[in-house]
């Protein structure tokens, strides 16, 4: 569910349970949580996050100023690069005979577009059959706001910074994506289905959340 507060537009991740009353948590990586009691309304929930707009917005404003941001890289000696999660030498997944820092930082972008093409490639046909769904197509792009998105004629595109991720990271965006073709806004049916093939889907969202900023060149 999406809401706007001032000039922020906000995911609301909601989580239906037995509590009497609608409860709000926000995170160190800005994920806002409410809890609403079962067949609580939309108009409910939006509501009650209305009248906590101004702690909500100075809540997401500390935590972005409480995060660090991550040191720019070098391309030469010790500098560590993530692939699939996990941390790299430059000269273990390029080759580094080239000195120039710019054809360096190319070389690395280009190795990342073909390892997720390929990934991507190899992942999307068992989500597909598990969801009976199947994109129009599908591009690994560069993009500063988004891991994936879905357009309203099918087409999925994926950040080629997700080949920094884990594999089930990489998995939740895809399956994400494909949930769309189904679902295109973030509706409860939409996060239900979500959850029926990835019941942890949460922990991935807040991963991209809490080292996103770290996924980059």
């Amino acid at each position: 569910m999406q809401i706007q507060l001032g000039d922020q537009t906000l995911q609301l991740h909601v989580q239906y349970g037995k509590q009497k009353k609608i409860s709000l948590q926000i995170d160190m990586v800005g994920l806002i949580i409410v809890k609403a009691p079962t067949g609580a309304s939309e108009e409910m929930i939006r509501s009650a996050v209305e009248r906590h707009g101004e702690w909500i917005l100075e809540s997401l404003r500390r935590n972005a100023a409480a995060r660090r941001l991550p040191a720019p890289k070098e391309y030469q000696g010790e500098d560590k690069f993530l692939y699939l999660g996990k941390e790299y030498l430059l000269h273990e997944l390029i080759n580094t005979s080239e000195q120039d820092v710019e054809k360096l930082k190319l070389e690395l972008k280009k190795f990342y577009f073909a390892s997720l093409k390929k990934i991507v490639a190899g992942r999307i046909p068992r989500y597909q059959a598990v969801l009976k769904v199947k994109p129009k197509s599908i591009e690994i792009v560069e993009s500063r706001t988004k891991w994936g998105s879905c357009s309203a004629d099918k087409k999925l595109t994926f950040n080629y910074r997700l080949a920094m991720a884990p594999m089930e990271v990489i998995d939740y965006v895809i399956i994400h994506e494909l949930c769309h073709l189904l679902h295109m806004n973030h509706d409860r049916s939409f996060w239900r289905r979500l959850g029926s093939v990835m019941p942890d889907y949460r922990e991935k969202g807040a991963f991209l959340a809490r080292q996103g900023q770290f996924m980059t060149l």
